[in-house]
């Protein structure tokens, strides 16, 4: 489990397992459909059904369960999906809680979403996609993302970056 900005950590389903789950003050993001989404749920076949009111994600409480598999296509990768865990972080943070974003092994899903996020809110330098990369691996080495979601990234890169530059934010400090 590393920190990549005050209060906001990214890790593994075992960090969460041991590490926060029973602990007080901490919000937590389950992006990986097994085996949270799936259990809060309780479906048991392949997916969950599409027609379910939280088929892409559910909040309960301070967790946010995402419906998110980490697929070669980015094309099943939900922009809803990304949205939901912007502002669930954003929550988490201004309330001062504790705030960790983990998929099974803290390669691909949960590193992309801490990226995306740090990037979105002008953490990190963001004018282009590696640029980001390239300061977000200095915060977190195992970033390793699945073509999925590096293609997710590279396709709605300037929607999530446009609106605060790490340029803009800085002066702003």
């Amino acid at each position: 489990m590393t920190q990549i900005h005050p209060n906001l950590f990214i890790g593994t389903e075992h960090d969460f397992e041991q590490r926060v789950k029973n602990q007080p003050g901490w919000y937590v993001v389950h992006a990986c459909k097994e085996p949270y989404h799936r259990k809060l749920l309780g479906y048991t076949t392949q997916g969950a059904p599409k027609s379910h009111p939280e088929y892409l994600w559910a909040k309960r409480e301070n967790r946010l369960y995402l419906n998110l598999v980490d697929v070669a296509d980015p094309a099943y990768i939900s922009d809803d999906i990304v949205r939901a865990t912007m502002k669930f972080i954003d929550e988490a943070l201004a309330t001062g809680n504790k705030c960790l974003v983990h998929c099974n092994l803290g390669e691909s899903r949960s590193p992309v979403l801490g990226l995306l996020y740090m990037a979105h809110r002008g953490l990190i330098p963001n004018e282009s996609l590696p640029i980001a990369e390239s300061a977000f691996m200095k915060l977190y080495p195992g970033y390793n993302p699945k073509a999925g979601m590096r293609g997710f990234l590279s396709q709605h890169w300037e929607e999530y970056t446009a609106h605060m530059s790490f340029q803009a934010k800085q002066e702003l400090a």
